[in-house]
């Protein structure tokens, strides 16, 4: 198969140009995120760029230490981003956060390329922080969903939580239904979209590899094993979070702290 043809600046700038027909919407019936719209373009353009550049460099030095902390740095701002998005106190949430993603994005990547991809050097660049980048930035989604969720859920419904500690129940069986409740909001959108794949969307790595010039069959086989590692990194990732972070959100008679949101 051939490669996919070069996109110069003038077909980039045409794809910005159907940036013209949301924001025209936005301003026909006042949907207010003009600005919004403007600044995600912008800085994910800019940070796109910013990645080729480092991507550049770190495919040529693929030095194993240099790929490990540039995905360490990567959850770091993934924990940061995941902080801002929920409104979850910085100093209390961010280090329980931080361990949720290390170890369960990390424990992932470690296995899909020593096991399912089983590469000679498992923390080349091109495994190491591309496939760290996917698993991340999908894990990255579902936290701040879950996280979000489980509680809000307890800040709206504090009394059911009250009332199950009063007949006896532990903290964790008390938390229980919310730890639930929070999980399948996290990974059911996920799900949804993973039931549809191949049916209703073709996904970004198939189509990616295939637009390459990538055999199909090889590309579908790439992909299966990437959500697959995806959706496990996920579940890890917003349990671990939800678990960690509750560690820290209650005193020691089982009451919620009032300091977990940033105002």
């Amino acid at each position: 198969m051939e490669a996919a043809p070069e996109i110069g600046l003038w077909r980039l700038m045409a794809a910005f140009g159907l940036l013209l027909i949301p924001l025209g919407l936005s301003l026909a019936v006042r949907l207010g995120i003009f600005r919004q719209l403007l600044v995600s373009a912008g800085r994910m353009t800019g940070q796109l760029f910013l990645m080729s550049i480092v991507l550049l460099y770190l495919f040529r030095w693929d030095n194993p230490w240099l790929n490990v902390s540039w995905v360490i740095l990567m959850i770091f701002f993934a924990c940061f981003s995941a902080m801002v998005n929920s409104q979850l106190s910085f100093g209390r949430f961010f280090f329980p956060v931080f361990m949720a993603y290390f170890i369960g994005a990390g424990m992932i990547l470690l296995f899909f390329n020593g096991i399912i991809v089983n590469y000679d050097n498992m923390f080349t660049a091109r495994l190491m922080v591309v496939v760290g980048g996917m698993l991340l930035g999908n894990s990255l989604n579902s936290t701040i969903i879950g996280i979000s969720h489980f509680y809000e859920s307890i800040k709206k419904d504090n009394k059911r939580y009250l009332y199950l500690l009063s007949l006896g129940a532990s903290q964790n069986e008390a938390l229980l239904p919310f730890f639930r409740d929070s999980m399948l909001a996290a990974l059911k959108p996920f799900m949804a979209n993973m039931a549809t794949m191949g049916l209703v969307s073709l996904p970004g790595m198939m189509t990616g590899q295939i637009l390459g010039g990538a055999d199909p069959q090889t590309a579908i086989r790439y992909q299966i094993v990437i959500v697959l590692a995806i959706f496990t990194a996920v579940t890890v990732s917003v349990a671990l979070s939800v678990y960690f972070t509750s560690r820290r959100a209650f005193n020691e008679y089982g009451i919620l702290k009032q300091d977990l949101f940033r105002n």
